[in-house]
């Protein structure tokens, strides 16, 4: 960590500390848009990252502090695999960090041991669980913007991209907005920054980024589901569809999300339903709520679904739908 990385000489003392702790210790600290970071992965560390709920935010930091005080602290109940501790221009740290450890108890353990601690008299920090979002949305995209055209835009100047979706603005008319959905809530945060402080366009217009709201993201799936007499298919709220037997994709679609929520470790799906809407051509409309535990925000939404003959109840045919509508918003459909 070169004494250069800093042009001022706010808080001297405190980081020439920083640079002999860093000698002694090999630690590698690496500082990349506003953020320092140790680890993600930390040396020798062997296989995946780490799954959801492993991740703490730390608030309430004293500007003055660095990671020759905090990571020893933070590693004293239990192994990290990344310390991201977020920096202004001058050196000083924002105020807050995020913890990352290798399972869910070494994350339990520090909030525990350290919310309300005091990492020096009268200076008492917040720990708790970080959020981890992972979505963002980004409204008043050119309606000639096409998915394609803006995952090549995406996929230039951030990292970590999974999957994009393109819906009708809600808010502004002839425009779009994009959901996307990001591999980490660390590739997410540096997404909002890059696209916001790059102030970039599409065909145009100016994009405006933020994170993805709970009550934005249920309005969009709710109106991608729901059916309506007075739109065609093709808009963005389709209408009640034809009558057609549920495709082998649509069938393994509840295999395949407790395939992969076991696959990283986040526990089995909680389905919830309930019939709102029964028309007389048969077609039953769900409410479907799906708890995933290791995802810090429930998915919630509206289906259509018709029993297909196959003597599963209209139930399970929702959590069939609804499934599939989760592994599209994970990326993995």
């Amino acid at each position: 960590l070169p004494p250069q990385t800093w042009t001022s000489s706010i808080n001297q003392a405190n980081k020439m500390a920083l640079l002999a702790w860093a000698k002694e210790t090999g630690i590698d600290l690496v500082q990349i848009n506003g953020q320092r970071r140790y680890g993600g992965p930390p040396p020798g560390w062997v296989g995946d990252p780490p799954p959801a709920g492993t991740e703490v935010f730390i608030g309430k930091l004293p500007q003055d502090v660095y990671e020759n005080a905090l990571i020893p602290l933070f590693q004293s109940v239990g192994k990290l695999y990344e310390f991201r501790l977020m920096m202004t221009f001058s050196g000083l740290n924002r105020g807050f960090a995020y913890a990352k450890y290798s399972n869910r108890r070494g994350a339990r353990e520090a909030i525990a041991a350290f919310n309300n601690f005091e990492v020096r008299e009268g200076c008492a920090i917040v720990v708790c669980k970080s959020t981890e979002k992972r979505e963002l949305s980004v409204d008043g995209l050119a309606t000639s913007v096409s998915r394609r055209e803006l995952e090549d835009v995406l996929r230039r100047v951030t990292e970590g991209v999974l999957s994009v979706t393109l819906y009708a603005s809600p808010c502004q008319k002839r425009a779009q907005l994009a959901v996307l959905k990001y591999s980490s809530h660390q590739a997410a945060a540096m997404a909002k920054k890059t696209l916001t402080e790059g102030n970039m366009r599409l065909g145009g217009v100016e994009m405006r980024v933020d994170w993805l709201n709970p009550d934005l993201k249920q309005k969009l799936q709710s109106c991608e589901e729901k059916p309506s007499s007075s739109r065609v298919q093709g808009g963005k709220c389709l209408g009640v569809p034809k009558q057609a037997p549920l495709s082998p994709v649509l069938r393994n679609a509840l295999d395949r999300l407790n395939t992969l929520c076991r696959r990283q470790y986040l526990g089995t799906p909680l389905f919830l339903t309930k019939c709102v809407q029964a028309n007389p051509n048969g077609w039953l409309r769900f409410w479907c709520r799906v708890v995933i535990p290791g995802c810090p925000v429930p998915f919630s939404g509206f289906t259509w679904v018709r029993q297909d003959g196959t003597g599963r109840s209209g139930h399970e045919e929702a959590k069939v739908a609804v499934a599939l509508q989760v592994l599209r918003m994970l990326g993995e459909s």
